[in-house]
């Protein structure tokens, strides 16, 4: 009886079993984790294209909104008239302003502001002597 070579023949030892079965796990989860990877990073490519494509569309229609608002702010100068100028406040008679200046003066005179020569001085001056 001749024996060939240290092990048993025909099938694989327990220890060759592991080992083959280590490497089929391994190259699985390689494959497996290229796989996700590649599809992570076709789903972020596909992502950034729509967030882009949605920054263009949102400024399309900001473009839009901006243009609409200058037309509309255009065709209102256009139609509506300028405002009126104010009324000018209707002028009291100069006799008028000229008394309620003297009573003003004779207060400040009565209660001791003005003395005899400023009211004489101011009253001279209204009066236009």
């Amino acid at each position: 009886m001749m024996r060939r070579g240290i092990g048993r023949v025909g099938r694989p030892s327990l220890i060759g079993t592991m080992a083959r079965t280590a490497v089929v796990a391994g190259t699985a989860t390689a494959v497996a984790g290229k796989v996700a990877s590649s599809q992570a990073e076709k789903a972020q490519v596909a992502a950034e294209a729509q967030a882009y494509e949605q920054q263009q569309q949102q400024a399309a229609i900001d473009a839009q909104v901006a243009a609409q608002v200058q037309a509309q702010m255009a065709a209102q100068q256009q139609a509506a008239p300028p405002p009126p100028p104010p009324a000018a406040p209707a002028a009291a008679p100069a006799g008028d302003d000229t008394i309620a200046q003297l009573q003003k003066l004779a207060e400040l005179k009565a209660q001791g502001i003005l003395s005899d020569d400023e009211f004489a001085a101011a009253k001279a001056k209204l009066l236009g002597l």
